[in-house]
């Protein structure tokens, strides 16, 4: 989702070794790292940084994981509002 409720595309490369999560967020800014990934259970997390017109801006994404989406919660760190929405498996 956009600030002004529009969406983007974006396409999440994962990869889970144990409890660990890495991979890659690709959208308009390119190919963005995956940090502090952790997959426990059903619960998906990881943190995204992020710069805009030289403000660094770090992306909380918190998920549960049900059959091939995931629901996720992202918060900008340091605000109160999140935005959700769904990410789907690609086939």
């Amino acid at each position: 989702p956009t600030r002004d409720g529009g969406t983007r595309d974006a396409t999440f490369n994962f990869k889970q070794d144990g409890e660990k999560l890495t991979g890659t967020m690709t959208g308009p800014q390119g190919d963005i790292e995956l940090k502090d990934g952790v997959v426990k259970g059903d619960d998906v997390s990881f943190n995204v940084a992020l710069s805009f017109g030289g403000n660094d801006v770090k992306l909380i994404y918190k998920g549960k994981v049900a059959g091939d989406e995931i629901k996720f919660t992202r918060q900008r760190e340091g605000a109160d509002q999140t935005q959700e929405f769904t990410i789907k498996r690609a086939k």
